[in-house]
């Protein structure tokens, strides 16, 4: 442990108030153990504190640390349990000649021992539980993890899986398509059931509740679960596909979520929904009921953006990813790019190399600064919905690949012909950019072409993109990534 030659164990131990750095939670020396969780944050201390000291108030208020020496560290291994920061470097970008304050990326390192078995909400309670209010730090933001293969085995992780899921829904070499049922509140069950169906019968693949669908006096949640799997139902039969809609089963509490769960998976339901505000707790009970039963899990990142859009305070959404991956989910809405919901493409490419890769290698241009193997925990299928239409499908299977569910909500149900046609215009869309893919076009400069050529033979994709056509959402994005390119001889 870094510790100043004069301080010995009576100096340290003395009553009274000492530097956190002092106290033992500064060692620039540590050599993290590959059995170590390790967090990343962005801290912006106040005037006069040190780059250092903040850091070390950091590791030491998530771990052992209070704001005063107690003596009672000796009855424990203290050595052990303290966090230790040992890494501080300036954020790229920030301080004098910048209109940013200056900025610090800090490195904090955690025993094993600290955190519980297979649990979200132990792990959160001390990486995030109380370090965000502190005083000596203006701003605070956990920008990523790395999660030892120790830990990780303690998890589930996704109940279904990328790779089951297709096999499920027998749908193989393309992404699945979507929708949100519009207007999301206001419906009645009857009304409800009859979009569901117009949009699976055109040719999507799933349809979905939104977040805030739950059970209101205009629908009660039953109703509307009954008409939907009639739906689904029907539009199978008439189809011949494996059909879904997402059943939003959040609820007041989880005996009402494991009620609307239960009557899901009578249905027949291939697929059931929760929302992240339902607490980390809750989310791993419905991963376990949901691997117990054999049903795919979405998840719906209602109210994230309330910490993690913003670059100085708050926890990115690379790290709720990589809790969700564990927690047990196996869809969650992961941004777009193109779309109207915040979406850096760097920033967007990180998330997914997080949900869907086996094992992440660190790359900062993407925001990961730790090499991640995921320890045979499954792939979690992101979803890709907010503002997105046909016209984007070039774009979209460039940037997001095809393991990925393209939510089409307004692009379906706004299509002027009616919502079977706008479900049409989307099947015969992405099966055209698929082709050309597959014969080695370059869909990223003739998508356009593409998607003209098709829509000579469908007259609702004709008229998608005589509606939409080159509609966006071009607006800054304000969580990018920070770093600067190393050179390299050539």
């Amino acid at each position: 442990m870094n510790r100043p030659a004069d301080l010995d164990l009576r100096d340290r131990y003395k009553s009274g108030v000492l530097p956190y750095k002092q106290m033992g939670y500064w060692d620039p020396d540590y050599e993290p153990a590959h059995t170590d969780v390790i967090a990343l944050f962005r801290i912006t201390p106040q005037d006069g504190v040190e780059p250092e000291e903040a850091a070390a108030a950091v590791a030491g208020e998530s771990s052992t640390a209070t704001w005063t020496v107690v003596w009672t560290d000796r009855l424990t291994a203290c050595d052990l349990y303290r966090a230790k920061a040992y890494r501080v470097n300036p954020v790229p970008g920030t301080g004098p000649g910048t209109p940013t304050a200056q900025q610090y990326f800090a490195y904090i390192a955690y025993d094993l021992d600290l955190f519980e078995e297979g649990s979200i909400a132990n792990l959160t309670a001390s990486i995030i539980g109380n370090v965000f209010g502190f005083k000596a730090i203006k701003a605070l933001r956990l920008e990523d993890m790395r999660i030892p293969v120790a830990y990780l085995k303690t998890f589930q992780g996704p109940p279904t899986g990328i790779v089951v899921e297709r096999e499920r829904l027998d749908k193989f070499g393309r992404p699945l398509l979507g929708a949100t049922t519009k207007p999301k509140l206001g419906l009645s069950a009857k009304n409800y059931g009859r979009v569901v169906y117009e949009a699976l019968k055109g040719g999507l693949d799933f349809v979905k509740d939104d977040e805030n669908i739950n059970s209101q006096p205009f629908m009660h949640w039953r109703d509307r679960f009954l008409h939907v799997m009639e739906a689904v139902n029907r539009a199978a039969a008439e189809s011949g596909e494996v059909k879904g809609h997402y059943l939003n089963i959040t609820a007041a509490t989880m005996e009402d979520m494991y009620e609307r769960a239960e009557l899901a998976k009578e249905l027949g339901s291939v697929i059931v929904m929760i929302d992240l505000v339902i607490g980390y707790t809750a989310i791993q009970s419905m991963a376990k009921w949901a691997r117990r039963n054999d049903m795919i899990l979405h998840l719906h990142r209602a109210g994230h953006g309330t910490y993690t859009r913003q670059k100085l305070h708050g926890v990115s959404f690379r790290v709720i990813s990589k809790w969700m991956r564990m927690a047990g989910v196996d869809h969650i809405h992961a941004g777009t790019v193109v779309g109207k919901l915040e979406g850096d493409p760097n920033v967007i490419r990180g998330i997914y190399d997080t949900l869907r890769e086996p094992h992440t290698c660190a790359n900062l241009e993407h925001g990961l600064f730790f090499d991640q193997p995921w320890a045979s925990l499954r792939k979690v299928m992101p979803v890709a919905s907010g503002g997105i239409h046909v016209g984007q499908m070039h774009q979209l299977l460039t940037y997001l690949g095809e393991d990925v569910v393209l939510q089409f909500g307004g692009g379906t149900i706004g299509h002027p012909m009616g919502i079977q046609a706008g479900a049409t215009a989307n099947r015969v869309g992405l099966e055209a950019m698929i082709l050309a893919r597959n014969e080695g076009r370059d869909i990223w400069n003739e998508g356009p072409q593409i998607l003209q050529q098709a829509a000579r033979t469908c007259a609702p994709l004709r008229a998608a993109l005589d509606v939409w056509k080159d509609v966006t959402f071009d607006y800054a994005s304000t969580d990018t990534v920070d770093y600067v390119a190393t050179p390299v001889a050539a």
